[in-house]
Order: structure tokens, then sequence, then C-alpha cells
């Protein structure tokens, strides 16, 4: 895998992280951009991939590529000065053409592997052994019938000489003389008696790439045949072959009117035998033309032909033969394989999918780490809320697991194998908030679909969902809310007509709700309600005894993510992180743990107390780290501006007593930045609503 370093997160940086990420033979070390609010920067952050405003702080010989993508003449010969000799610098419409090749590559293989599947699925599923070889002969198909007929593994006879393998075989000779062969009598070494047809693999280009066979098993057939020569008088005899059949078999004479079917044939067209029998061999097709008669006429035998048959229109795959006695045409005997039971898997497999892309509460009570007393409270608190209906509203600061909590409560409840929906009240603009929760008629605005759409509260119809930052709510979507919680119904937006729904909700929230109340931006009665049944999370801070059971989850965590092989933690670095405040409780603890592991070199296994970022010690300061041990905070004019931008912030919040919409709009930002930015300073909860 290659190491790659991203100067410059603009537009074009960011799409070609973006499209790294999915490739496999590249791994993004880092990417740097000078404008601090750059988008890449901001993607890097929320991929747990390093960043920075400095790309000389990541050039070191463990980069394979440097991919430049400022456009800037100046930066990119002082790259190519600093780079290492075996670094390679690449200008970033160069890269984003390799990368897109590369995504394109992987996508070609993993179609070339679904259409592999495909294609075996199709050769296992009929009753014909099926061979083929290329131009020198070597196996390359061998399905399952002709493993049953031959009596040989598919895994053995894989990559063997068909000589080898069928030492009767005559594909050979068929890629010799180039000639196809229909309806040849083979007798293999078990004393099996097969119809095979030879077709030479003939390119465009007039070359021999191979040869193909396709045979059946007509021991029991011929020996009548070789018997009694009058297709009359074999009738019944027939009849007991073919009957045993799970494919639908048809036989007609030599005018081309049925005379035998197998219960197959009633089971996959719906005909009768006194809808077929004596009746033209057309009677059955809805859809194609009759390969009965094409047979009839031609002598030879037709085979993979796709059409429809009978009045449920069922597709099918039609083999038709000639029925040659003494030279003489008697008629022609034709398999048709249903087609829909491969159709019908293909069609549960997706449903299977819908189903758990919707099915999406993947945690469990077992998964919640902790043996403080605060955290088991918590814990039982939740259970006994899982086995009630009852409205639950978790407290606690961000990062303390409450999405997490409101998992494992779906996962224990009686609702546990319905839809888990999850909402973030504060990530979805007002304007659409409400249509995304109670759905819109048609018409209700400009730009709606047809038909109108269904709300996420009918979508979740006798599940749960999960409102998360449930204080950012608009005074209107409050009022709904209410009444679903009230009358369990909801009206869409632009409709009248009320849709009874149940629906369990978890709401979440890290602001002060009874301020909300006092202020009189959150509802009284809405948060009599939710309130029934709170439960407070605690912050890391006061579970610090907790830290070694959390880290060593985060780090199996980890190494899944990140690749890496690190064992555990050494009590040093315990003793450092237990030191620590946590401000932003265990998302953060698994942001510095996730750093520590991407600059541990490959061959150390335990986090060690030099692996960890600069930890403040005291509360209430600057963030969870400024940079690596022994590296100082410059004081230089974006420091500064982060400072006064901080600041500003602070101060707007104190004066709109928390409440971060109103905050947002004073500072012309959306909802979403201003909680960028809110994290990225650690501005204390306790001052937002």
């Amino acid at each position: 895998m290659q190491n790659v370093l991203i100067i410059g997160g603009g537009k074009g940086g960011t799409a070609i992280l973006k499209i790294l990420r999915e490739v496999t033979l590249m791994k993004v070390i880092a990417i740097t951009d000078v404008n601090e609010d750059a988008k890449g920067l901001q993607v890097a952050k929320e991929c747990g991939i390093p960043f920075g405003r400095d790309w000389r702080e990541f050039l070191d010989d463990t980069v394979d590529i440097v991919i430049e993508v400022t456009g800037d003449q100046q930066v990119f010969e002082e790259v190519r000065e600093a780079r290492g000799k075996n670094t390679v610098l690449i200008p970033g419409s160069v890269a984003f053409l390799i990368s897109k090749l590369l995504e394109e590559k992987e996508d070609l293989i993993h179609q070339l592997t679904s259409e592999s599947f495909k294609r075996d699925l199709i050769f296992n599923s009929t009753d014909d052994g099926m061979v083929g070889i290329d131009s020198k002969g070597i196996v390359m198909l061998f399905n399952k019938s002709a493993e049953r007929m031959i009596g040989a593994d598919g895994e053995y006879v894989m990559g063997k000489h068909i000589n080898d393998v069928i030492p009767e075989s005559k594909l050979t000779t068929t890629l010799e003389t180039r000639r196809t062969e229909v309806n040849q009598e083979v007798v293999l070494e078990n004393g099996l008696k097969i119809i095979s047809n030879r077709i030479p693999m003939i390119t465009e280009n007039d070359e021999v790439m191979g040869a193909f066979t396709v045979f059946k098993d007509i021991t029991e057939v011929v020996n009548l045949a070789e018997e009694i020569t009058n297709l009359k008088e074999i009738q019944t005899m027939l009849e007991a072959i073919i009957h045993s059949s799970d494919d639908a078999i048809s036989v007609v004479d030599e005018e081309g009117k049925g005379i035998l079917i197998n219960p197959a044939y009633t089971r996959i067209t719906g005909l009768t035998q006194e809808e077929v029998i004596g009746k033209p061999a057309t009677t059955d097709i809805s859809e194609g033309e009759s390969i009965h008669l094409k047979v009839l006429q031609t002598r030879r035998a037709i085979r993979g032909t796709r059409m429809r048959v009978g009045p449920k229109r069922k597709e099918v795959i039609v083999n038709v033969a000639p029925i040659i006695v003494d030279g003489k045409l008697k008629g022609s005997v034709g398999v048709i394989h249903d087609m829909s039971e491969i159709q019908s898997l293909t069609q549960e497999l997706d449903r299977a999918r819908k189903i758990i892309r919707t099915l999406e509460a993947k945690y469990m009570f077992e998964d919640i780490i902790g043996e403080s007393e605060e955290m088991k409270i918590a814990v039982e608190q939740a259970k006994l809320g899982a086995k009630t209906p009852a409205t639950v509203l978790l407290r606690g600061e961000s990062g303390t697991g409450k999405e997490l909590f409101a998992h494992a409560i779906h996962n224990a409840s009686d609702r546990k194998f319905n839809k888990f929906l999850r909402v973030n009240c504060a990530a979805i603009s007002e304007s659409l908030l409400e249509s995304e929760l109670f759905g819109y008629e048609e018409g209700a605005f400009s730009g709606a679909k047809h038909g109108g759409k269904r709300g996420i509260f009918e979508e979740a119809d006798k599940g749960s969902i999960f409102l998360d930052e449930i204080g950012e709510l608009s005074a209107g979507t409050q009022a709904k809310l209410l009444r679903v919680l009230q009358e369990s119904e909801i009206v869409r937006v632009g409709g009248t007509k009320s849709i009874n729904i149940n629906v369990r909700v978890i709401a979440a929230t890290n602001v002060n709700l009874e301020k909300g109340i006092a202020d009189g931006s959150f509802r009284e009665d809405l948060y009599y309600r939710l309130n029934r049944m709170p439960i407070q999370i605690p912050p890391l801070r006061n579970r610090k005894s907790d830290i070694p059971l959390i880290c060593e989850s985060l780090i199996t965590k980890l190494n899944q993510d990140y690749g890496r092989n690190v064992e555990g933690i050494t009590e040093k670095a315990v003793g450092r992180l237990m030191d620590y405040h946590w401000p932003g409780n265990v998302r953060e603890l698994e942001n510095v743990l996730g750093r520590a592991m991407i600059f541990m070199e490959y061959n150390e296994t335990s986090i060690d107390e030099h692996h960890l970022p600069a930890l403040e010690k005291r509360e209430g300061e600057k963030p969870a780290y400024k940079g690596y041990i022994g590296v100082t905070e410059p004081k230089d004019l974006g420091s500064r501006l982060e400072e006064y931008e901080k600041k500003i912030i602070q101060d707007v919040l104190e004066q709109n007593n928390g409440n971060k919409t109103a905050t947002a709009k004073i500072l012309n930002v959306s909802v979403r930045n201003l909680y960028y930015k809110l994290e990225k300073y650690n501005i204390e909860k306790n001052s937002m609503k």
C-alpha cells in the first residue's frame, strides 16, 4: 500500500481525498492547506485523517506519493526540492486521473466477480452437463451436472487436460476440425451413455479460443430405443422416466402435435394434458416462436432459447432435440427450465438487503462498557425503559454515548425486529425537518414529489425513532411532535388527514431543557411528555475508573479500522489519560487513541506515554490536545485569529442565553458550522442551549 500526502484542501484536493478513501491500493496519511476552513481539512477531520496547515510537518521518508493540488507553481517547486529521493510528486490533475482509473479498475473487478458468480449459478442450475476447454485443452468449465455424470470432483478437474479427465472426450478433435458436432452418442468409462453437442469457440479474427460441450444422460432412453422403435409402444415407459424430472418435458410427434408432457410441465406452464395433448406445439407459447417446429424443420437440436409460456407468461429457457429412429424423424422432445426460481432468490436477496439497511440498531447493552456506579445506574435505568413503551429522554454531554444507549434500548425492547430510524434535529434545516419527520402530500410545496412522500415517523411505524438534539426543534415542529406523543398520529405537510402510527420515541439532548422552558424556546408541555423517563449518562471525567476498559475496547475497534495489531496500552499511558478531564468524553478518547496508533511504528504493539498527544491537565482550559510532545503552539496570525473567533462566539452565545440557532443567525453561519466551531474551540456545553 502506498502512503499518500495531499497538499491542498480545496475542491480538487477534497475530490481526490474522497476517491482515494475508496481505493485499497493507496492510503492517505495527511492533507494540508493554508486555509484552516478548507473543505478537505473538514472531510479529513470527519474521517480521522491527520491534517494541518504546513505540508512540511508530514513530508518524510515514509511518504511514497505527494499530490500537489494548490495550483501554486512556487509550492510545487518547494515540494519538489523538499521530497525524498523515493517520493513521487504528482500534480493534482494527473493524480485525479490516476485515482479515477484505479477506481474504475476496482469497479470492473467487482463487476467481473459478480458476473462470474451469476454465470456459475446458471451453469450449475441445469441438469445438462457442461464442460469447456481452452485452446490448449485445459478444462476451464466443469459444472455440477458434469461432476455427477462423470464422477469427478470439479475442483480436481479444473486446470487439468481434458484427455486426463475424460479420455473418451472428443473436444480436442473439435479444436482441430473447428466443426460443430450435434447429438453425438458417447459411452463414458462408468458405462453411462450421453448425448453430446460439441461446439468450437471461434473469435472474430477466426482464431480458436477453445471448445464447449453440453451433454445429457440418455442411458435408460437409449436402452429402450434399442429394443423398441415404435414411439407409441415405449410411451408408457418413457412417461415413467420423464415424470420423475423436476424440469418440464414436452414431446411432440413429427407433425408438431403434443403427445406427452410430465407433471412438472403443468406446474411450470399452468397447462393441463387436455390443453396440450393432440394440440399444435404453439399452444403453450405466450411470447416467442415454437422451438419444436424449428427442430422438426431443421432436424437439429436448439438449446438455450429464452421465451415465455403458458397463461401466466412464465419465463423459461428451452432445450429441444429431434427424435430420430432408424434415420426417420419421429418428433422432438423439449426440456423447459424454470428461471423464476433464480429470479425469486435474487428478489429475496434484494429485500433482505433493504431490511438490513433499515434495521440499523447495531449495539446491545453488552456493548456499553463501564463498571463505575454512575454508568451501572444509567444502564439499569435504560434496561427498565426498554421493557416499557414509554418515551425515554437521554441526557448527557456530547460524546458520552447517548446514541449507543438508544440502539441498546431498541434492541432490548419488543420492537427489536422492526425499524430503528435516527434523526439529528440540529443537522437538518428547519424548512426540511418537518417534511422529513412527518412527510408531505403531493403539491404541498414547490418541488414536492408526485404522490407525496412518507415521513420518518411513518417509516418507523411499529419500531423506534431516535431524535437526537431534541432541544433544537422549532416551535412548530415541537407542536407536531407533541401531537405524536399525545395522540399517536401525524398529519403530513400540506395534508388534512390524520395517520395513526405506533412509534416508540427515544430523545436525546446535551443542553439544559429547563433553561429553554424558562426563556420560552422549548414547550413546557412537550418537556413533560419527553421527560417521563429521563436517563442521565455520566461524562467520562466522572467515571475515570472505566478508562482502562474503554481503551481496551477502542483499541480492538481501531485495529480493525486501521489494519493494525496493537495489543494494548501501558500503565504510564493509562495514567496520563486518567489525569485528563476529557471535555469531549469517549469520542475524544477514541480520537486520541486513534491519533496515537496512526503515528506508531508497525513493529510497536503497545501504546506508550510518548505516543499520546500533549493533554491539558487542568479543566476548563484549551482543547484536548495542541500537538505532539515537544511541539509548542506558535502564536502566529492564524492562532490569534482563532482566539479572537472563539471569544466572539462565546460572547454571542452568552448574549443569546446559549441558544445556538439564534447565535448562528447573528453570526451568519449554519447551525452545523457553529457546532463544528463549538467542538473545535471546546466551548463549554453548559453555556449552550
